[in-house]
């Protein structure tokens, strides 16, 4: 009987250890698949930055060409507006000049309204 419960003493040892490596088995199978899911989303993730950066890139190129004639326009415009802001500057210079000398110069001395006497 001491032989037969060493056997199952024994036998239950052996079941123990075999669950054992099949624990660490499972164990280091848990780890490599986290392994390998993280691996994967850094490769997905690096995957969507590069089709993202693609797109991002390629609007970029196509409102670029907008903007530069836009500038382009608003240059223009302001090139125009300069030029009649000169030619009218010249035209009219010599007007202002001579209405602001007339102001200046032609005084006619007169009493203000309020110190005028009023006739009784």
């Amino acid at each position: 009987m001491a032989a037969q419960q060493s056997q199952s003493i024994q036998t239950l040892l052996e079941a123990e250890k075999e669950a054992a490596k099949v624990v660490q088995q499972a164990r280091q199978y848990r780890v490599q698949k986290l392994k390998d899911a993280r691996s994967q989303a850094t490769k997905e993730i690096e995957e969507y930055k590069r089709t993202k950066e693609a797109q991002f890139k390629a609007s970029e190129a196509s409102h670029a060409g907008s903007t530069q004639a836009a500038q382009a326009a608003t240059d223009q415009e302001t090139q125009v507006r300069l030029k009649e802001i000169s030619d009218a500057y010249y035209r009219n210079k010599d007007e202002v000049v001579r209405k602001l000398l007339d102001r200046v110069v032609l005084v006619k001395p007169e009493l203000h309204r309020n110190l005028k006497k009023e006739e009784h």
